[in-house]
């Protein structure tokens, strides 16, 4: 099989932003893809009227490179804020808000903090000394819950840590790195002691309402994946090819094996899949880069996406979904309301919900039949909801070992993994769970490792 200058293994949000930066700077490439489709976990299906995301959902505003990538891409256009506010929390079986005016539920304004009943009056006291409590980094890498607990208490832990901060990722609270994943708040601690006080500084001044913090194409993140593969080259992106092995060739450059044995050549190798992935095809190439990759562990995440008519849900649905913290006993750990969130996604008469379930806190959920994970998602969605009836549509969306950890130590980790490619000149590697794990992350890191990539193909085209 004939190569390319670049080789990208992996079709996903990294593998095909790397693909776009390099057809954009004119260097041949070749992405080469397991499975049958591009896009990794972004997957949209659209059934009748319902628009259902089966991953993820949403661009991240305060992180714009997926935004600008859309732009590039002549879809900025169809990118919606969400079209609602507000997220609860369910305690003693109950769904209680979080205060409107807070990030991740840290209060950013006294008198909501003061009015909600997600926490008790204890529970707030506690969290409101944080204002005064003086501000002293943890010397090294913490997790999640040492830093939430330290500043704002075991209640902040139980009832925003561990569901809201760690469940963003499907991780565990006392395991999940603060420098790896919420770098921005430990920074904040630095400067202003105290993340309270550092939030309402960011807020003094402005005026008019807050930007949206998610926005999302309008037909489901799809739409993006679809616009990348369209603004690439066919010939150069092959599916249902499994890369098991690369190798260094004599004068410069690399040998890349497929599973059905054949090779090809390149000046540089991006590899754009997980650390799980990469860590037995550089396991000759490189046995202690393997093993610094294998060291990254992942967890096995579920969705179920479930229809229902407006008349058979009581709850109004104003806001864009619930998180359960894991005290609450529920199947279920989340639930967005997506029908509220995005507008376009299910007919006017209908509401659409996605549950989610798995993680670290439920592992074997993944291997769950798919009636047993709808009865689990309906039930508890029924209670927290007030629904009457069975749902009109239903779908589970399993996504093992999706994703990747990154626990305390994993900066470390990562110097690790760094300084072992720094000894191979051409090799690059990007993906969800290295740099970062949400798509403007992987957006941001596959077009740098290919504007780095793309450096490397004149000097050995000229060597």
């Amino acid at each position: 099989m004939p190569g390319a200058p670049v080789v990208i293994v992996g079709g996903g949000m990294s593998g095909l932003a790397a693909a776009y930066e390099l057809c954009r700077r004119h260097v041949p490439f070749l992405l080469l893809e397991a499975s049958a489709t591009l896009g990794g976990v972004v997957k949209t299906e659209r059934i009748d009227r319902f628009v259902i995301d089966a991953g993820p959902d949403a661009l991240l505003t305060q992180k714009p490179a997926a935004i600008d990538l859309c732009r590039e891409l002549g879809i900025g256009h169809r990118l919606r804020p969400q079209a609602t506010r507000g997220t609860f929390l369910v305690r003693g079986g109950a769904l209680r808000s979080l205060p409107e005016a807070s990030v991740f539920g840290i209060p950013t304004a006294w008198s909501p903090f003061v009015t909600t009943r997600a926490f008790s009056l204890r529970g707030k006291l506690r969290m409101a000394a944080e204002y005064v409590l003086p501000g002293r980094p943890a010397a090294g890498d913490e997790s999640i819950a040492s830093f939430m607990g330290r500043r704002f208490g075991r209640e902040a832990v139980e009832y925003l840590a561990d569901p809201l901060l760690a469940g963003i990722h499907g991780g565990d609270a006392e395991r999940l790195s603060m420098r790896a994943l919420f770098p921005r708040f430990l920074d904040m601690e630095r400067r202003y002691g105290s993340l309270i006080r550092g939030f309402r500084a960011g807020m003094r001044g402005r005026t008019g309402p807050a930007a949206a913090p998610f926005v999302a194409p309008i037909g489901g993140l799809c739409e993006m994946v679809e616009a990348l593969v369209a603004a690439l080259p066919r010939e150069s992106c092959r599916t249902g090819v499994r890369v098991d092995g690369i190798e260094a060739i004599g004068h410069g450059g690399f040998r890349v094996h497929d599973a059905a044995g054949n090779t090809m050549t390149a000046d540089a190798v991006l590899l754009a899949t997980p650390p799980r992935i990469i860590a037995p095809i550089v396991r000759t190439f490189d046995p202690a880069l393997a093993g610094a990759c294998a060291r990254i562990p992942s967890v096995s995440v579920v969705t179920a996406a479930l229809a229902y008519p407006r008349r058979a849900v009581k709850n109004p649905l104003n806001g864009t979904g619930v998180v359960v913290p894991r005290s609450e006993g529920m199947g279920i750990s989340a639930v967005t309301w997506v029908s509220s969130k995005w507008e376009g996604r299910a007919p006017s008469d209908h509401v659409l919900l996605r549950a989610y379930l798995g993680g670290a806190r439920d592992p074997g959920a993944i291997d769950l039949s798919t009636d047993a994970i709808l009865a689990r998602a309906h039930r508890d969605v029924g209670r927290l909801l007030g629904i009457i009836g069975e749902p009109v549509l239903a779908r589970v969306y399993r996504w093992p070992h999706a994703n990747a950890q990154q626990e305390v130590g994993h900066l470390g980790l990562m110097a690790q993994i760094d300084d072992r490619l720094s000894a191979h000149s051409g090799l690059f590697i990007s993906a969800a769970g290295f740099r970062g794990s949400g798509i403007a992350d992987c957006v941001a890191d596959g077009r740098r490792q290919a504007t780095a990539a793309a450096v490397i193909v004149p000097q050995r085209l000229t060597a």
